[in-house]
């Protein structure tokens, strides 16, 4: 059974910095594609960034070159380092296999918001 948790959010002001972490059980986690989505208010889910098992990276255009994502294989965690954070950054923040819908376990999020 899969099961993922995800933590750091926070509230934080415009240019600011958090780091997410997500712990991943119920799965072989090593080869997995991970990815971290967000849900802005009143806004459908969205991919922020991808890593793949060999550590291949890519990134939504809104958030290329402020957002990190990194994993660690032995401790089954994918981590998203945001620094210069935006207020349109804000949203519930959610980590899966790359591809993951709605037929698909998710975690609880972790709330970021960013305050003009």
């Amino acid at each position: 059974q899969v099961q993922l948790v995800e933590s750091g959010g926070g509230l934080v002001q415009a240019g600011g910095s958090l780091r997410l972490s997500c712990l991943a059980s119920g799965m072989i986690f090593s080869i997995k594609p991970m990815a971290w989505y967000r849900q802005g208010p009143g806004k459908q889910r969205e991919l922020v960034a991808t890593i793949f098992s060999a550590g291949t990276t890519s990134y939504a255009d809104s958030v290329k070159g402020r957002f990190t994502i990194s994993r660690d294989n032995g401790k089954n965690t994918v981590y998203l380092q945001m620094n210069s954070l935006k207020p349109e950054d804000t949203g519930v923040y959610y980590c899966n296999t790359l591809h993951a819908g709605s037929r698909d376990a998710w975690g609880q999020g972790t709330q970021v918001t960013v305050s003009s």
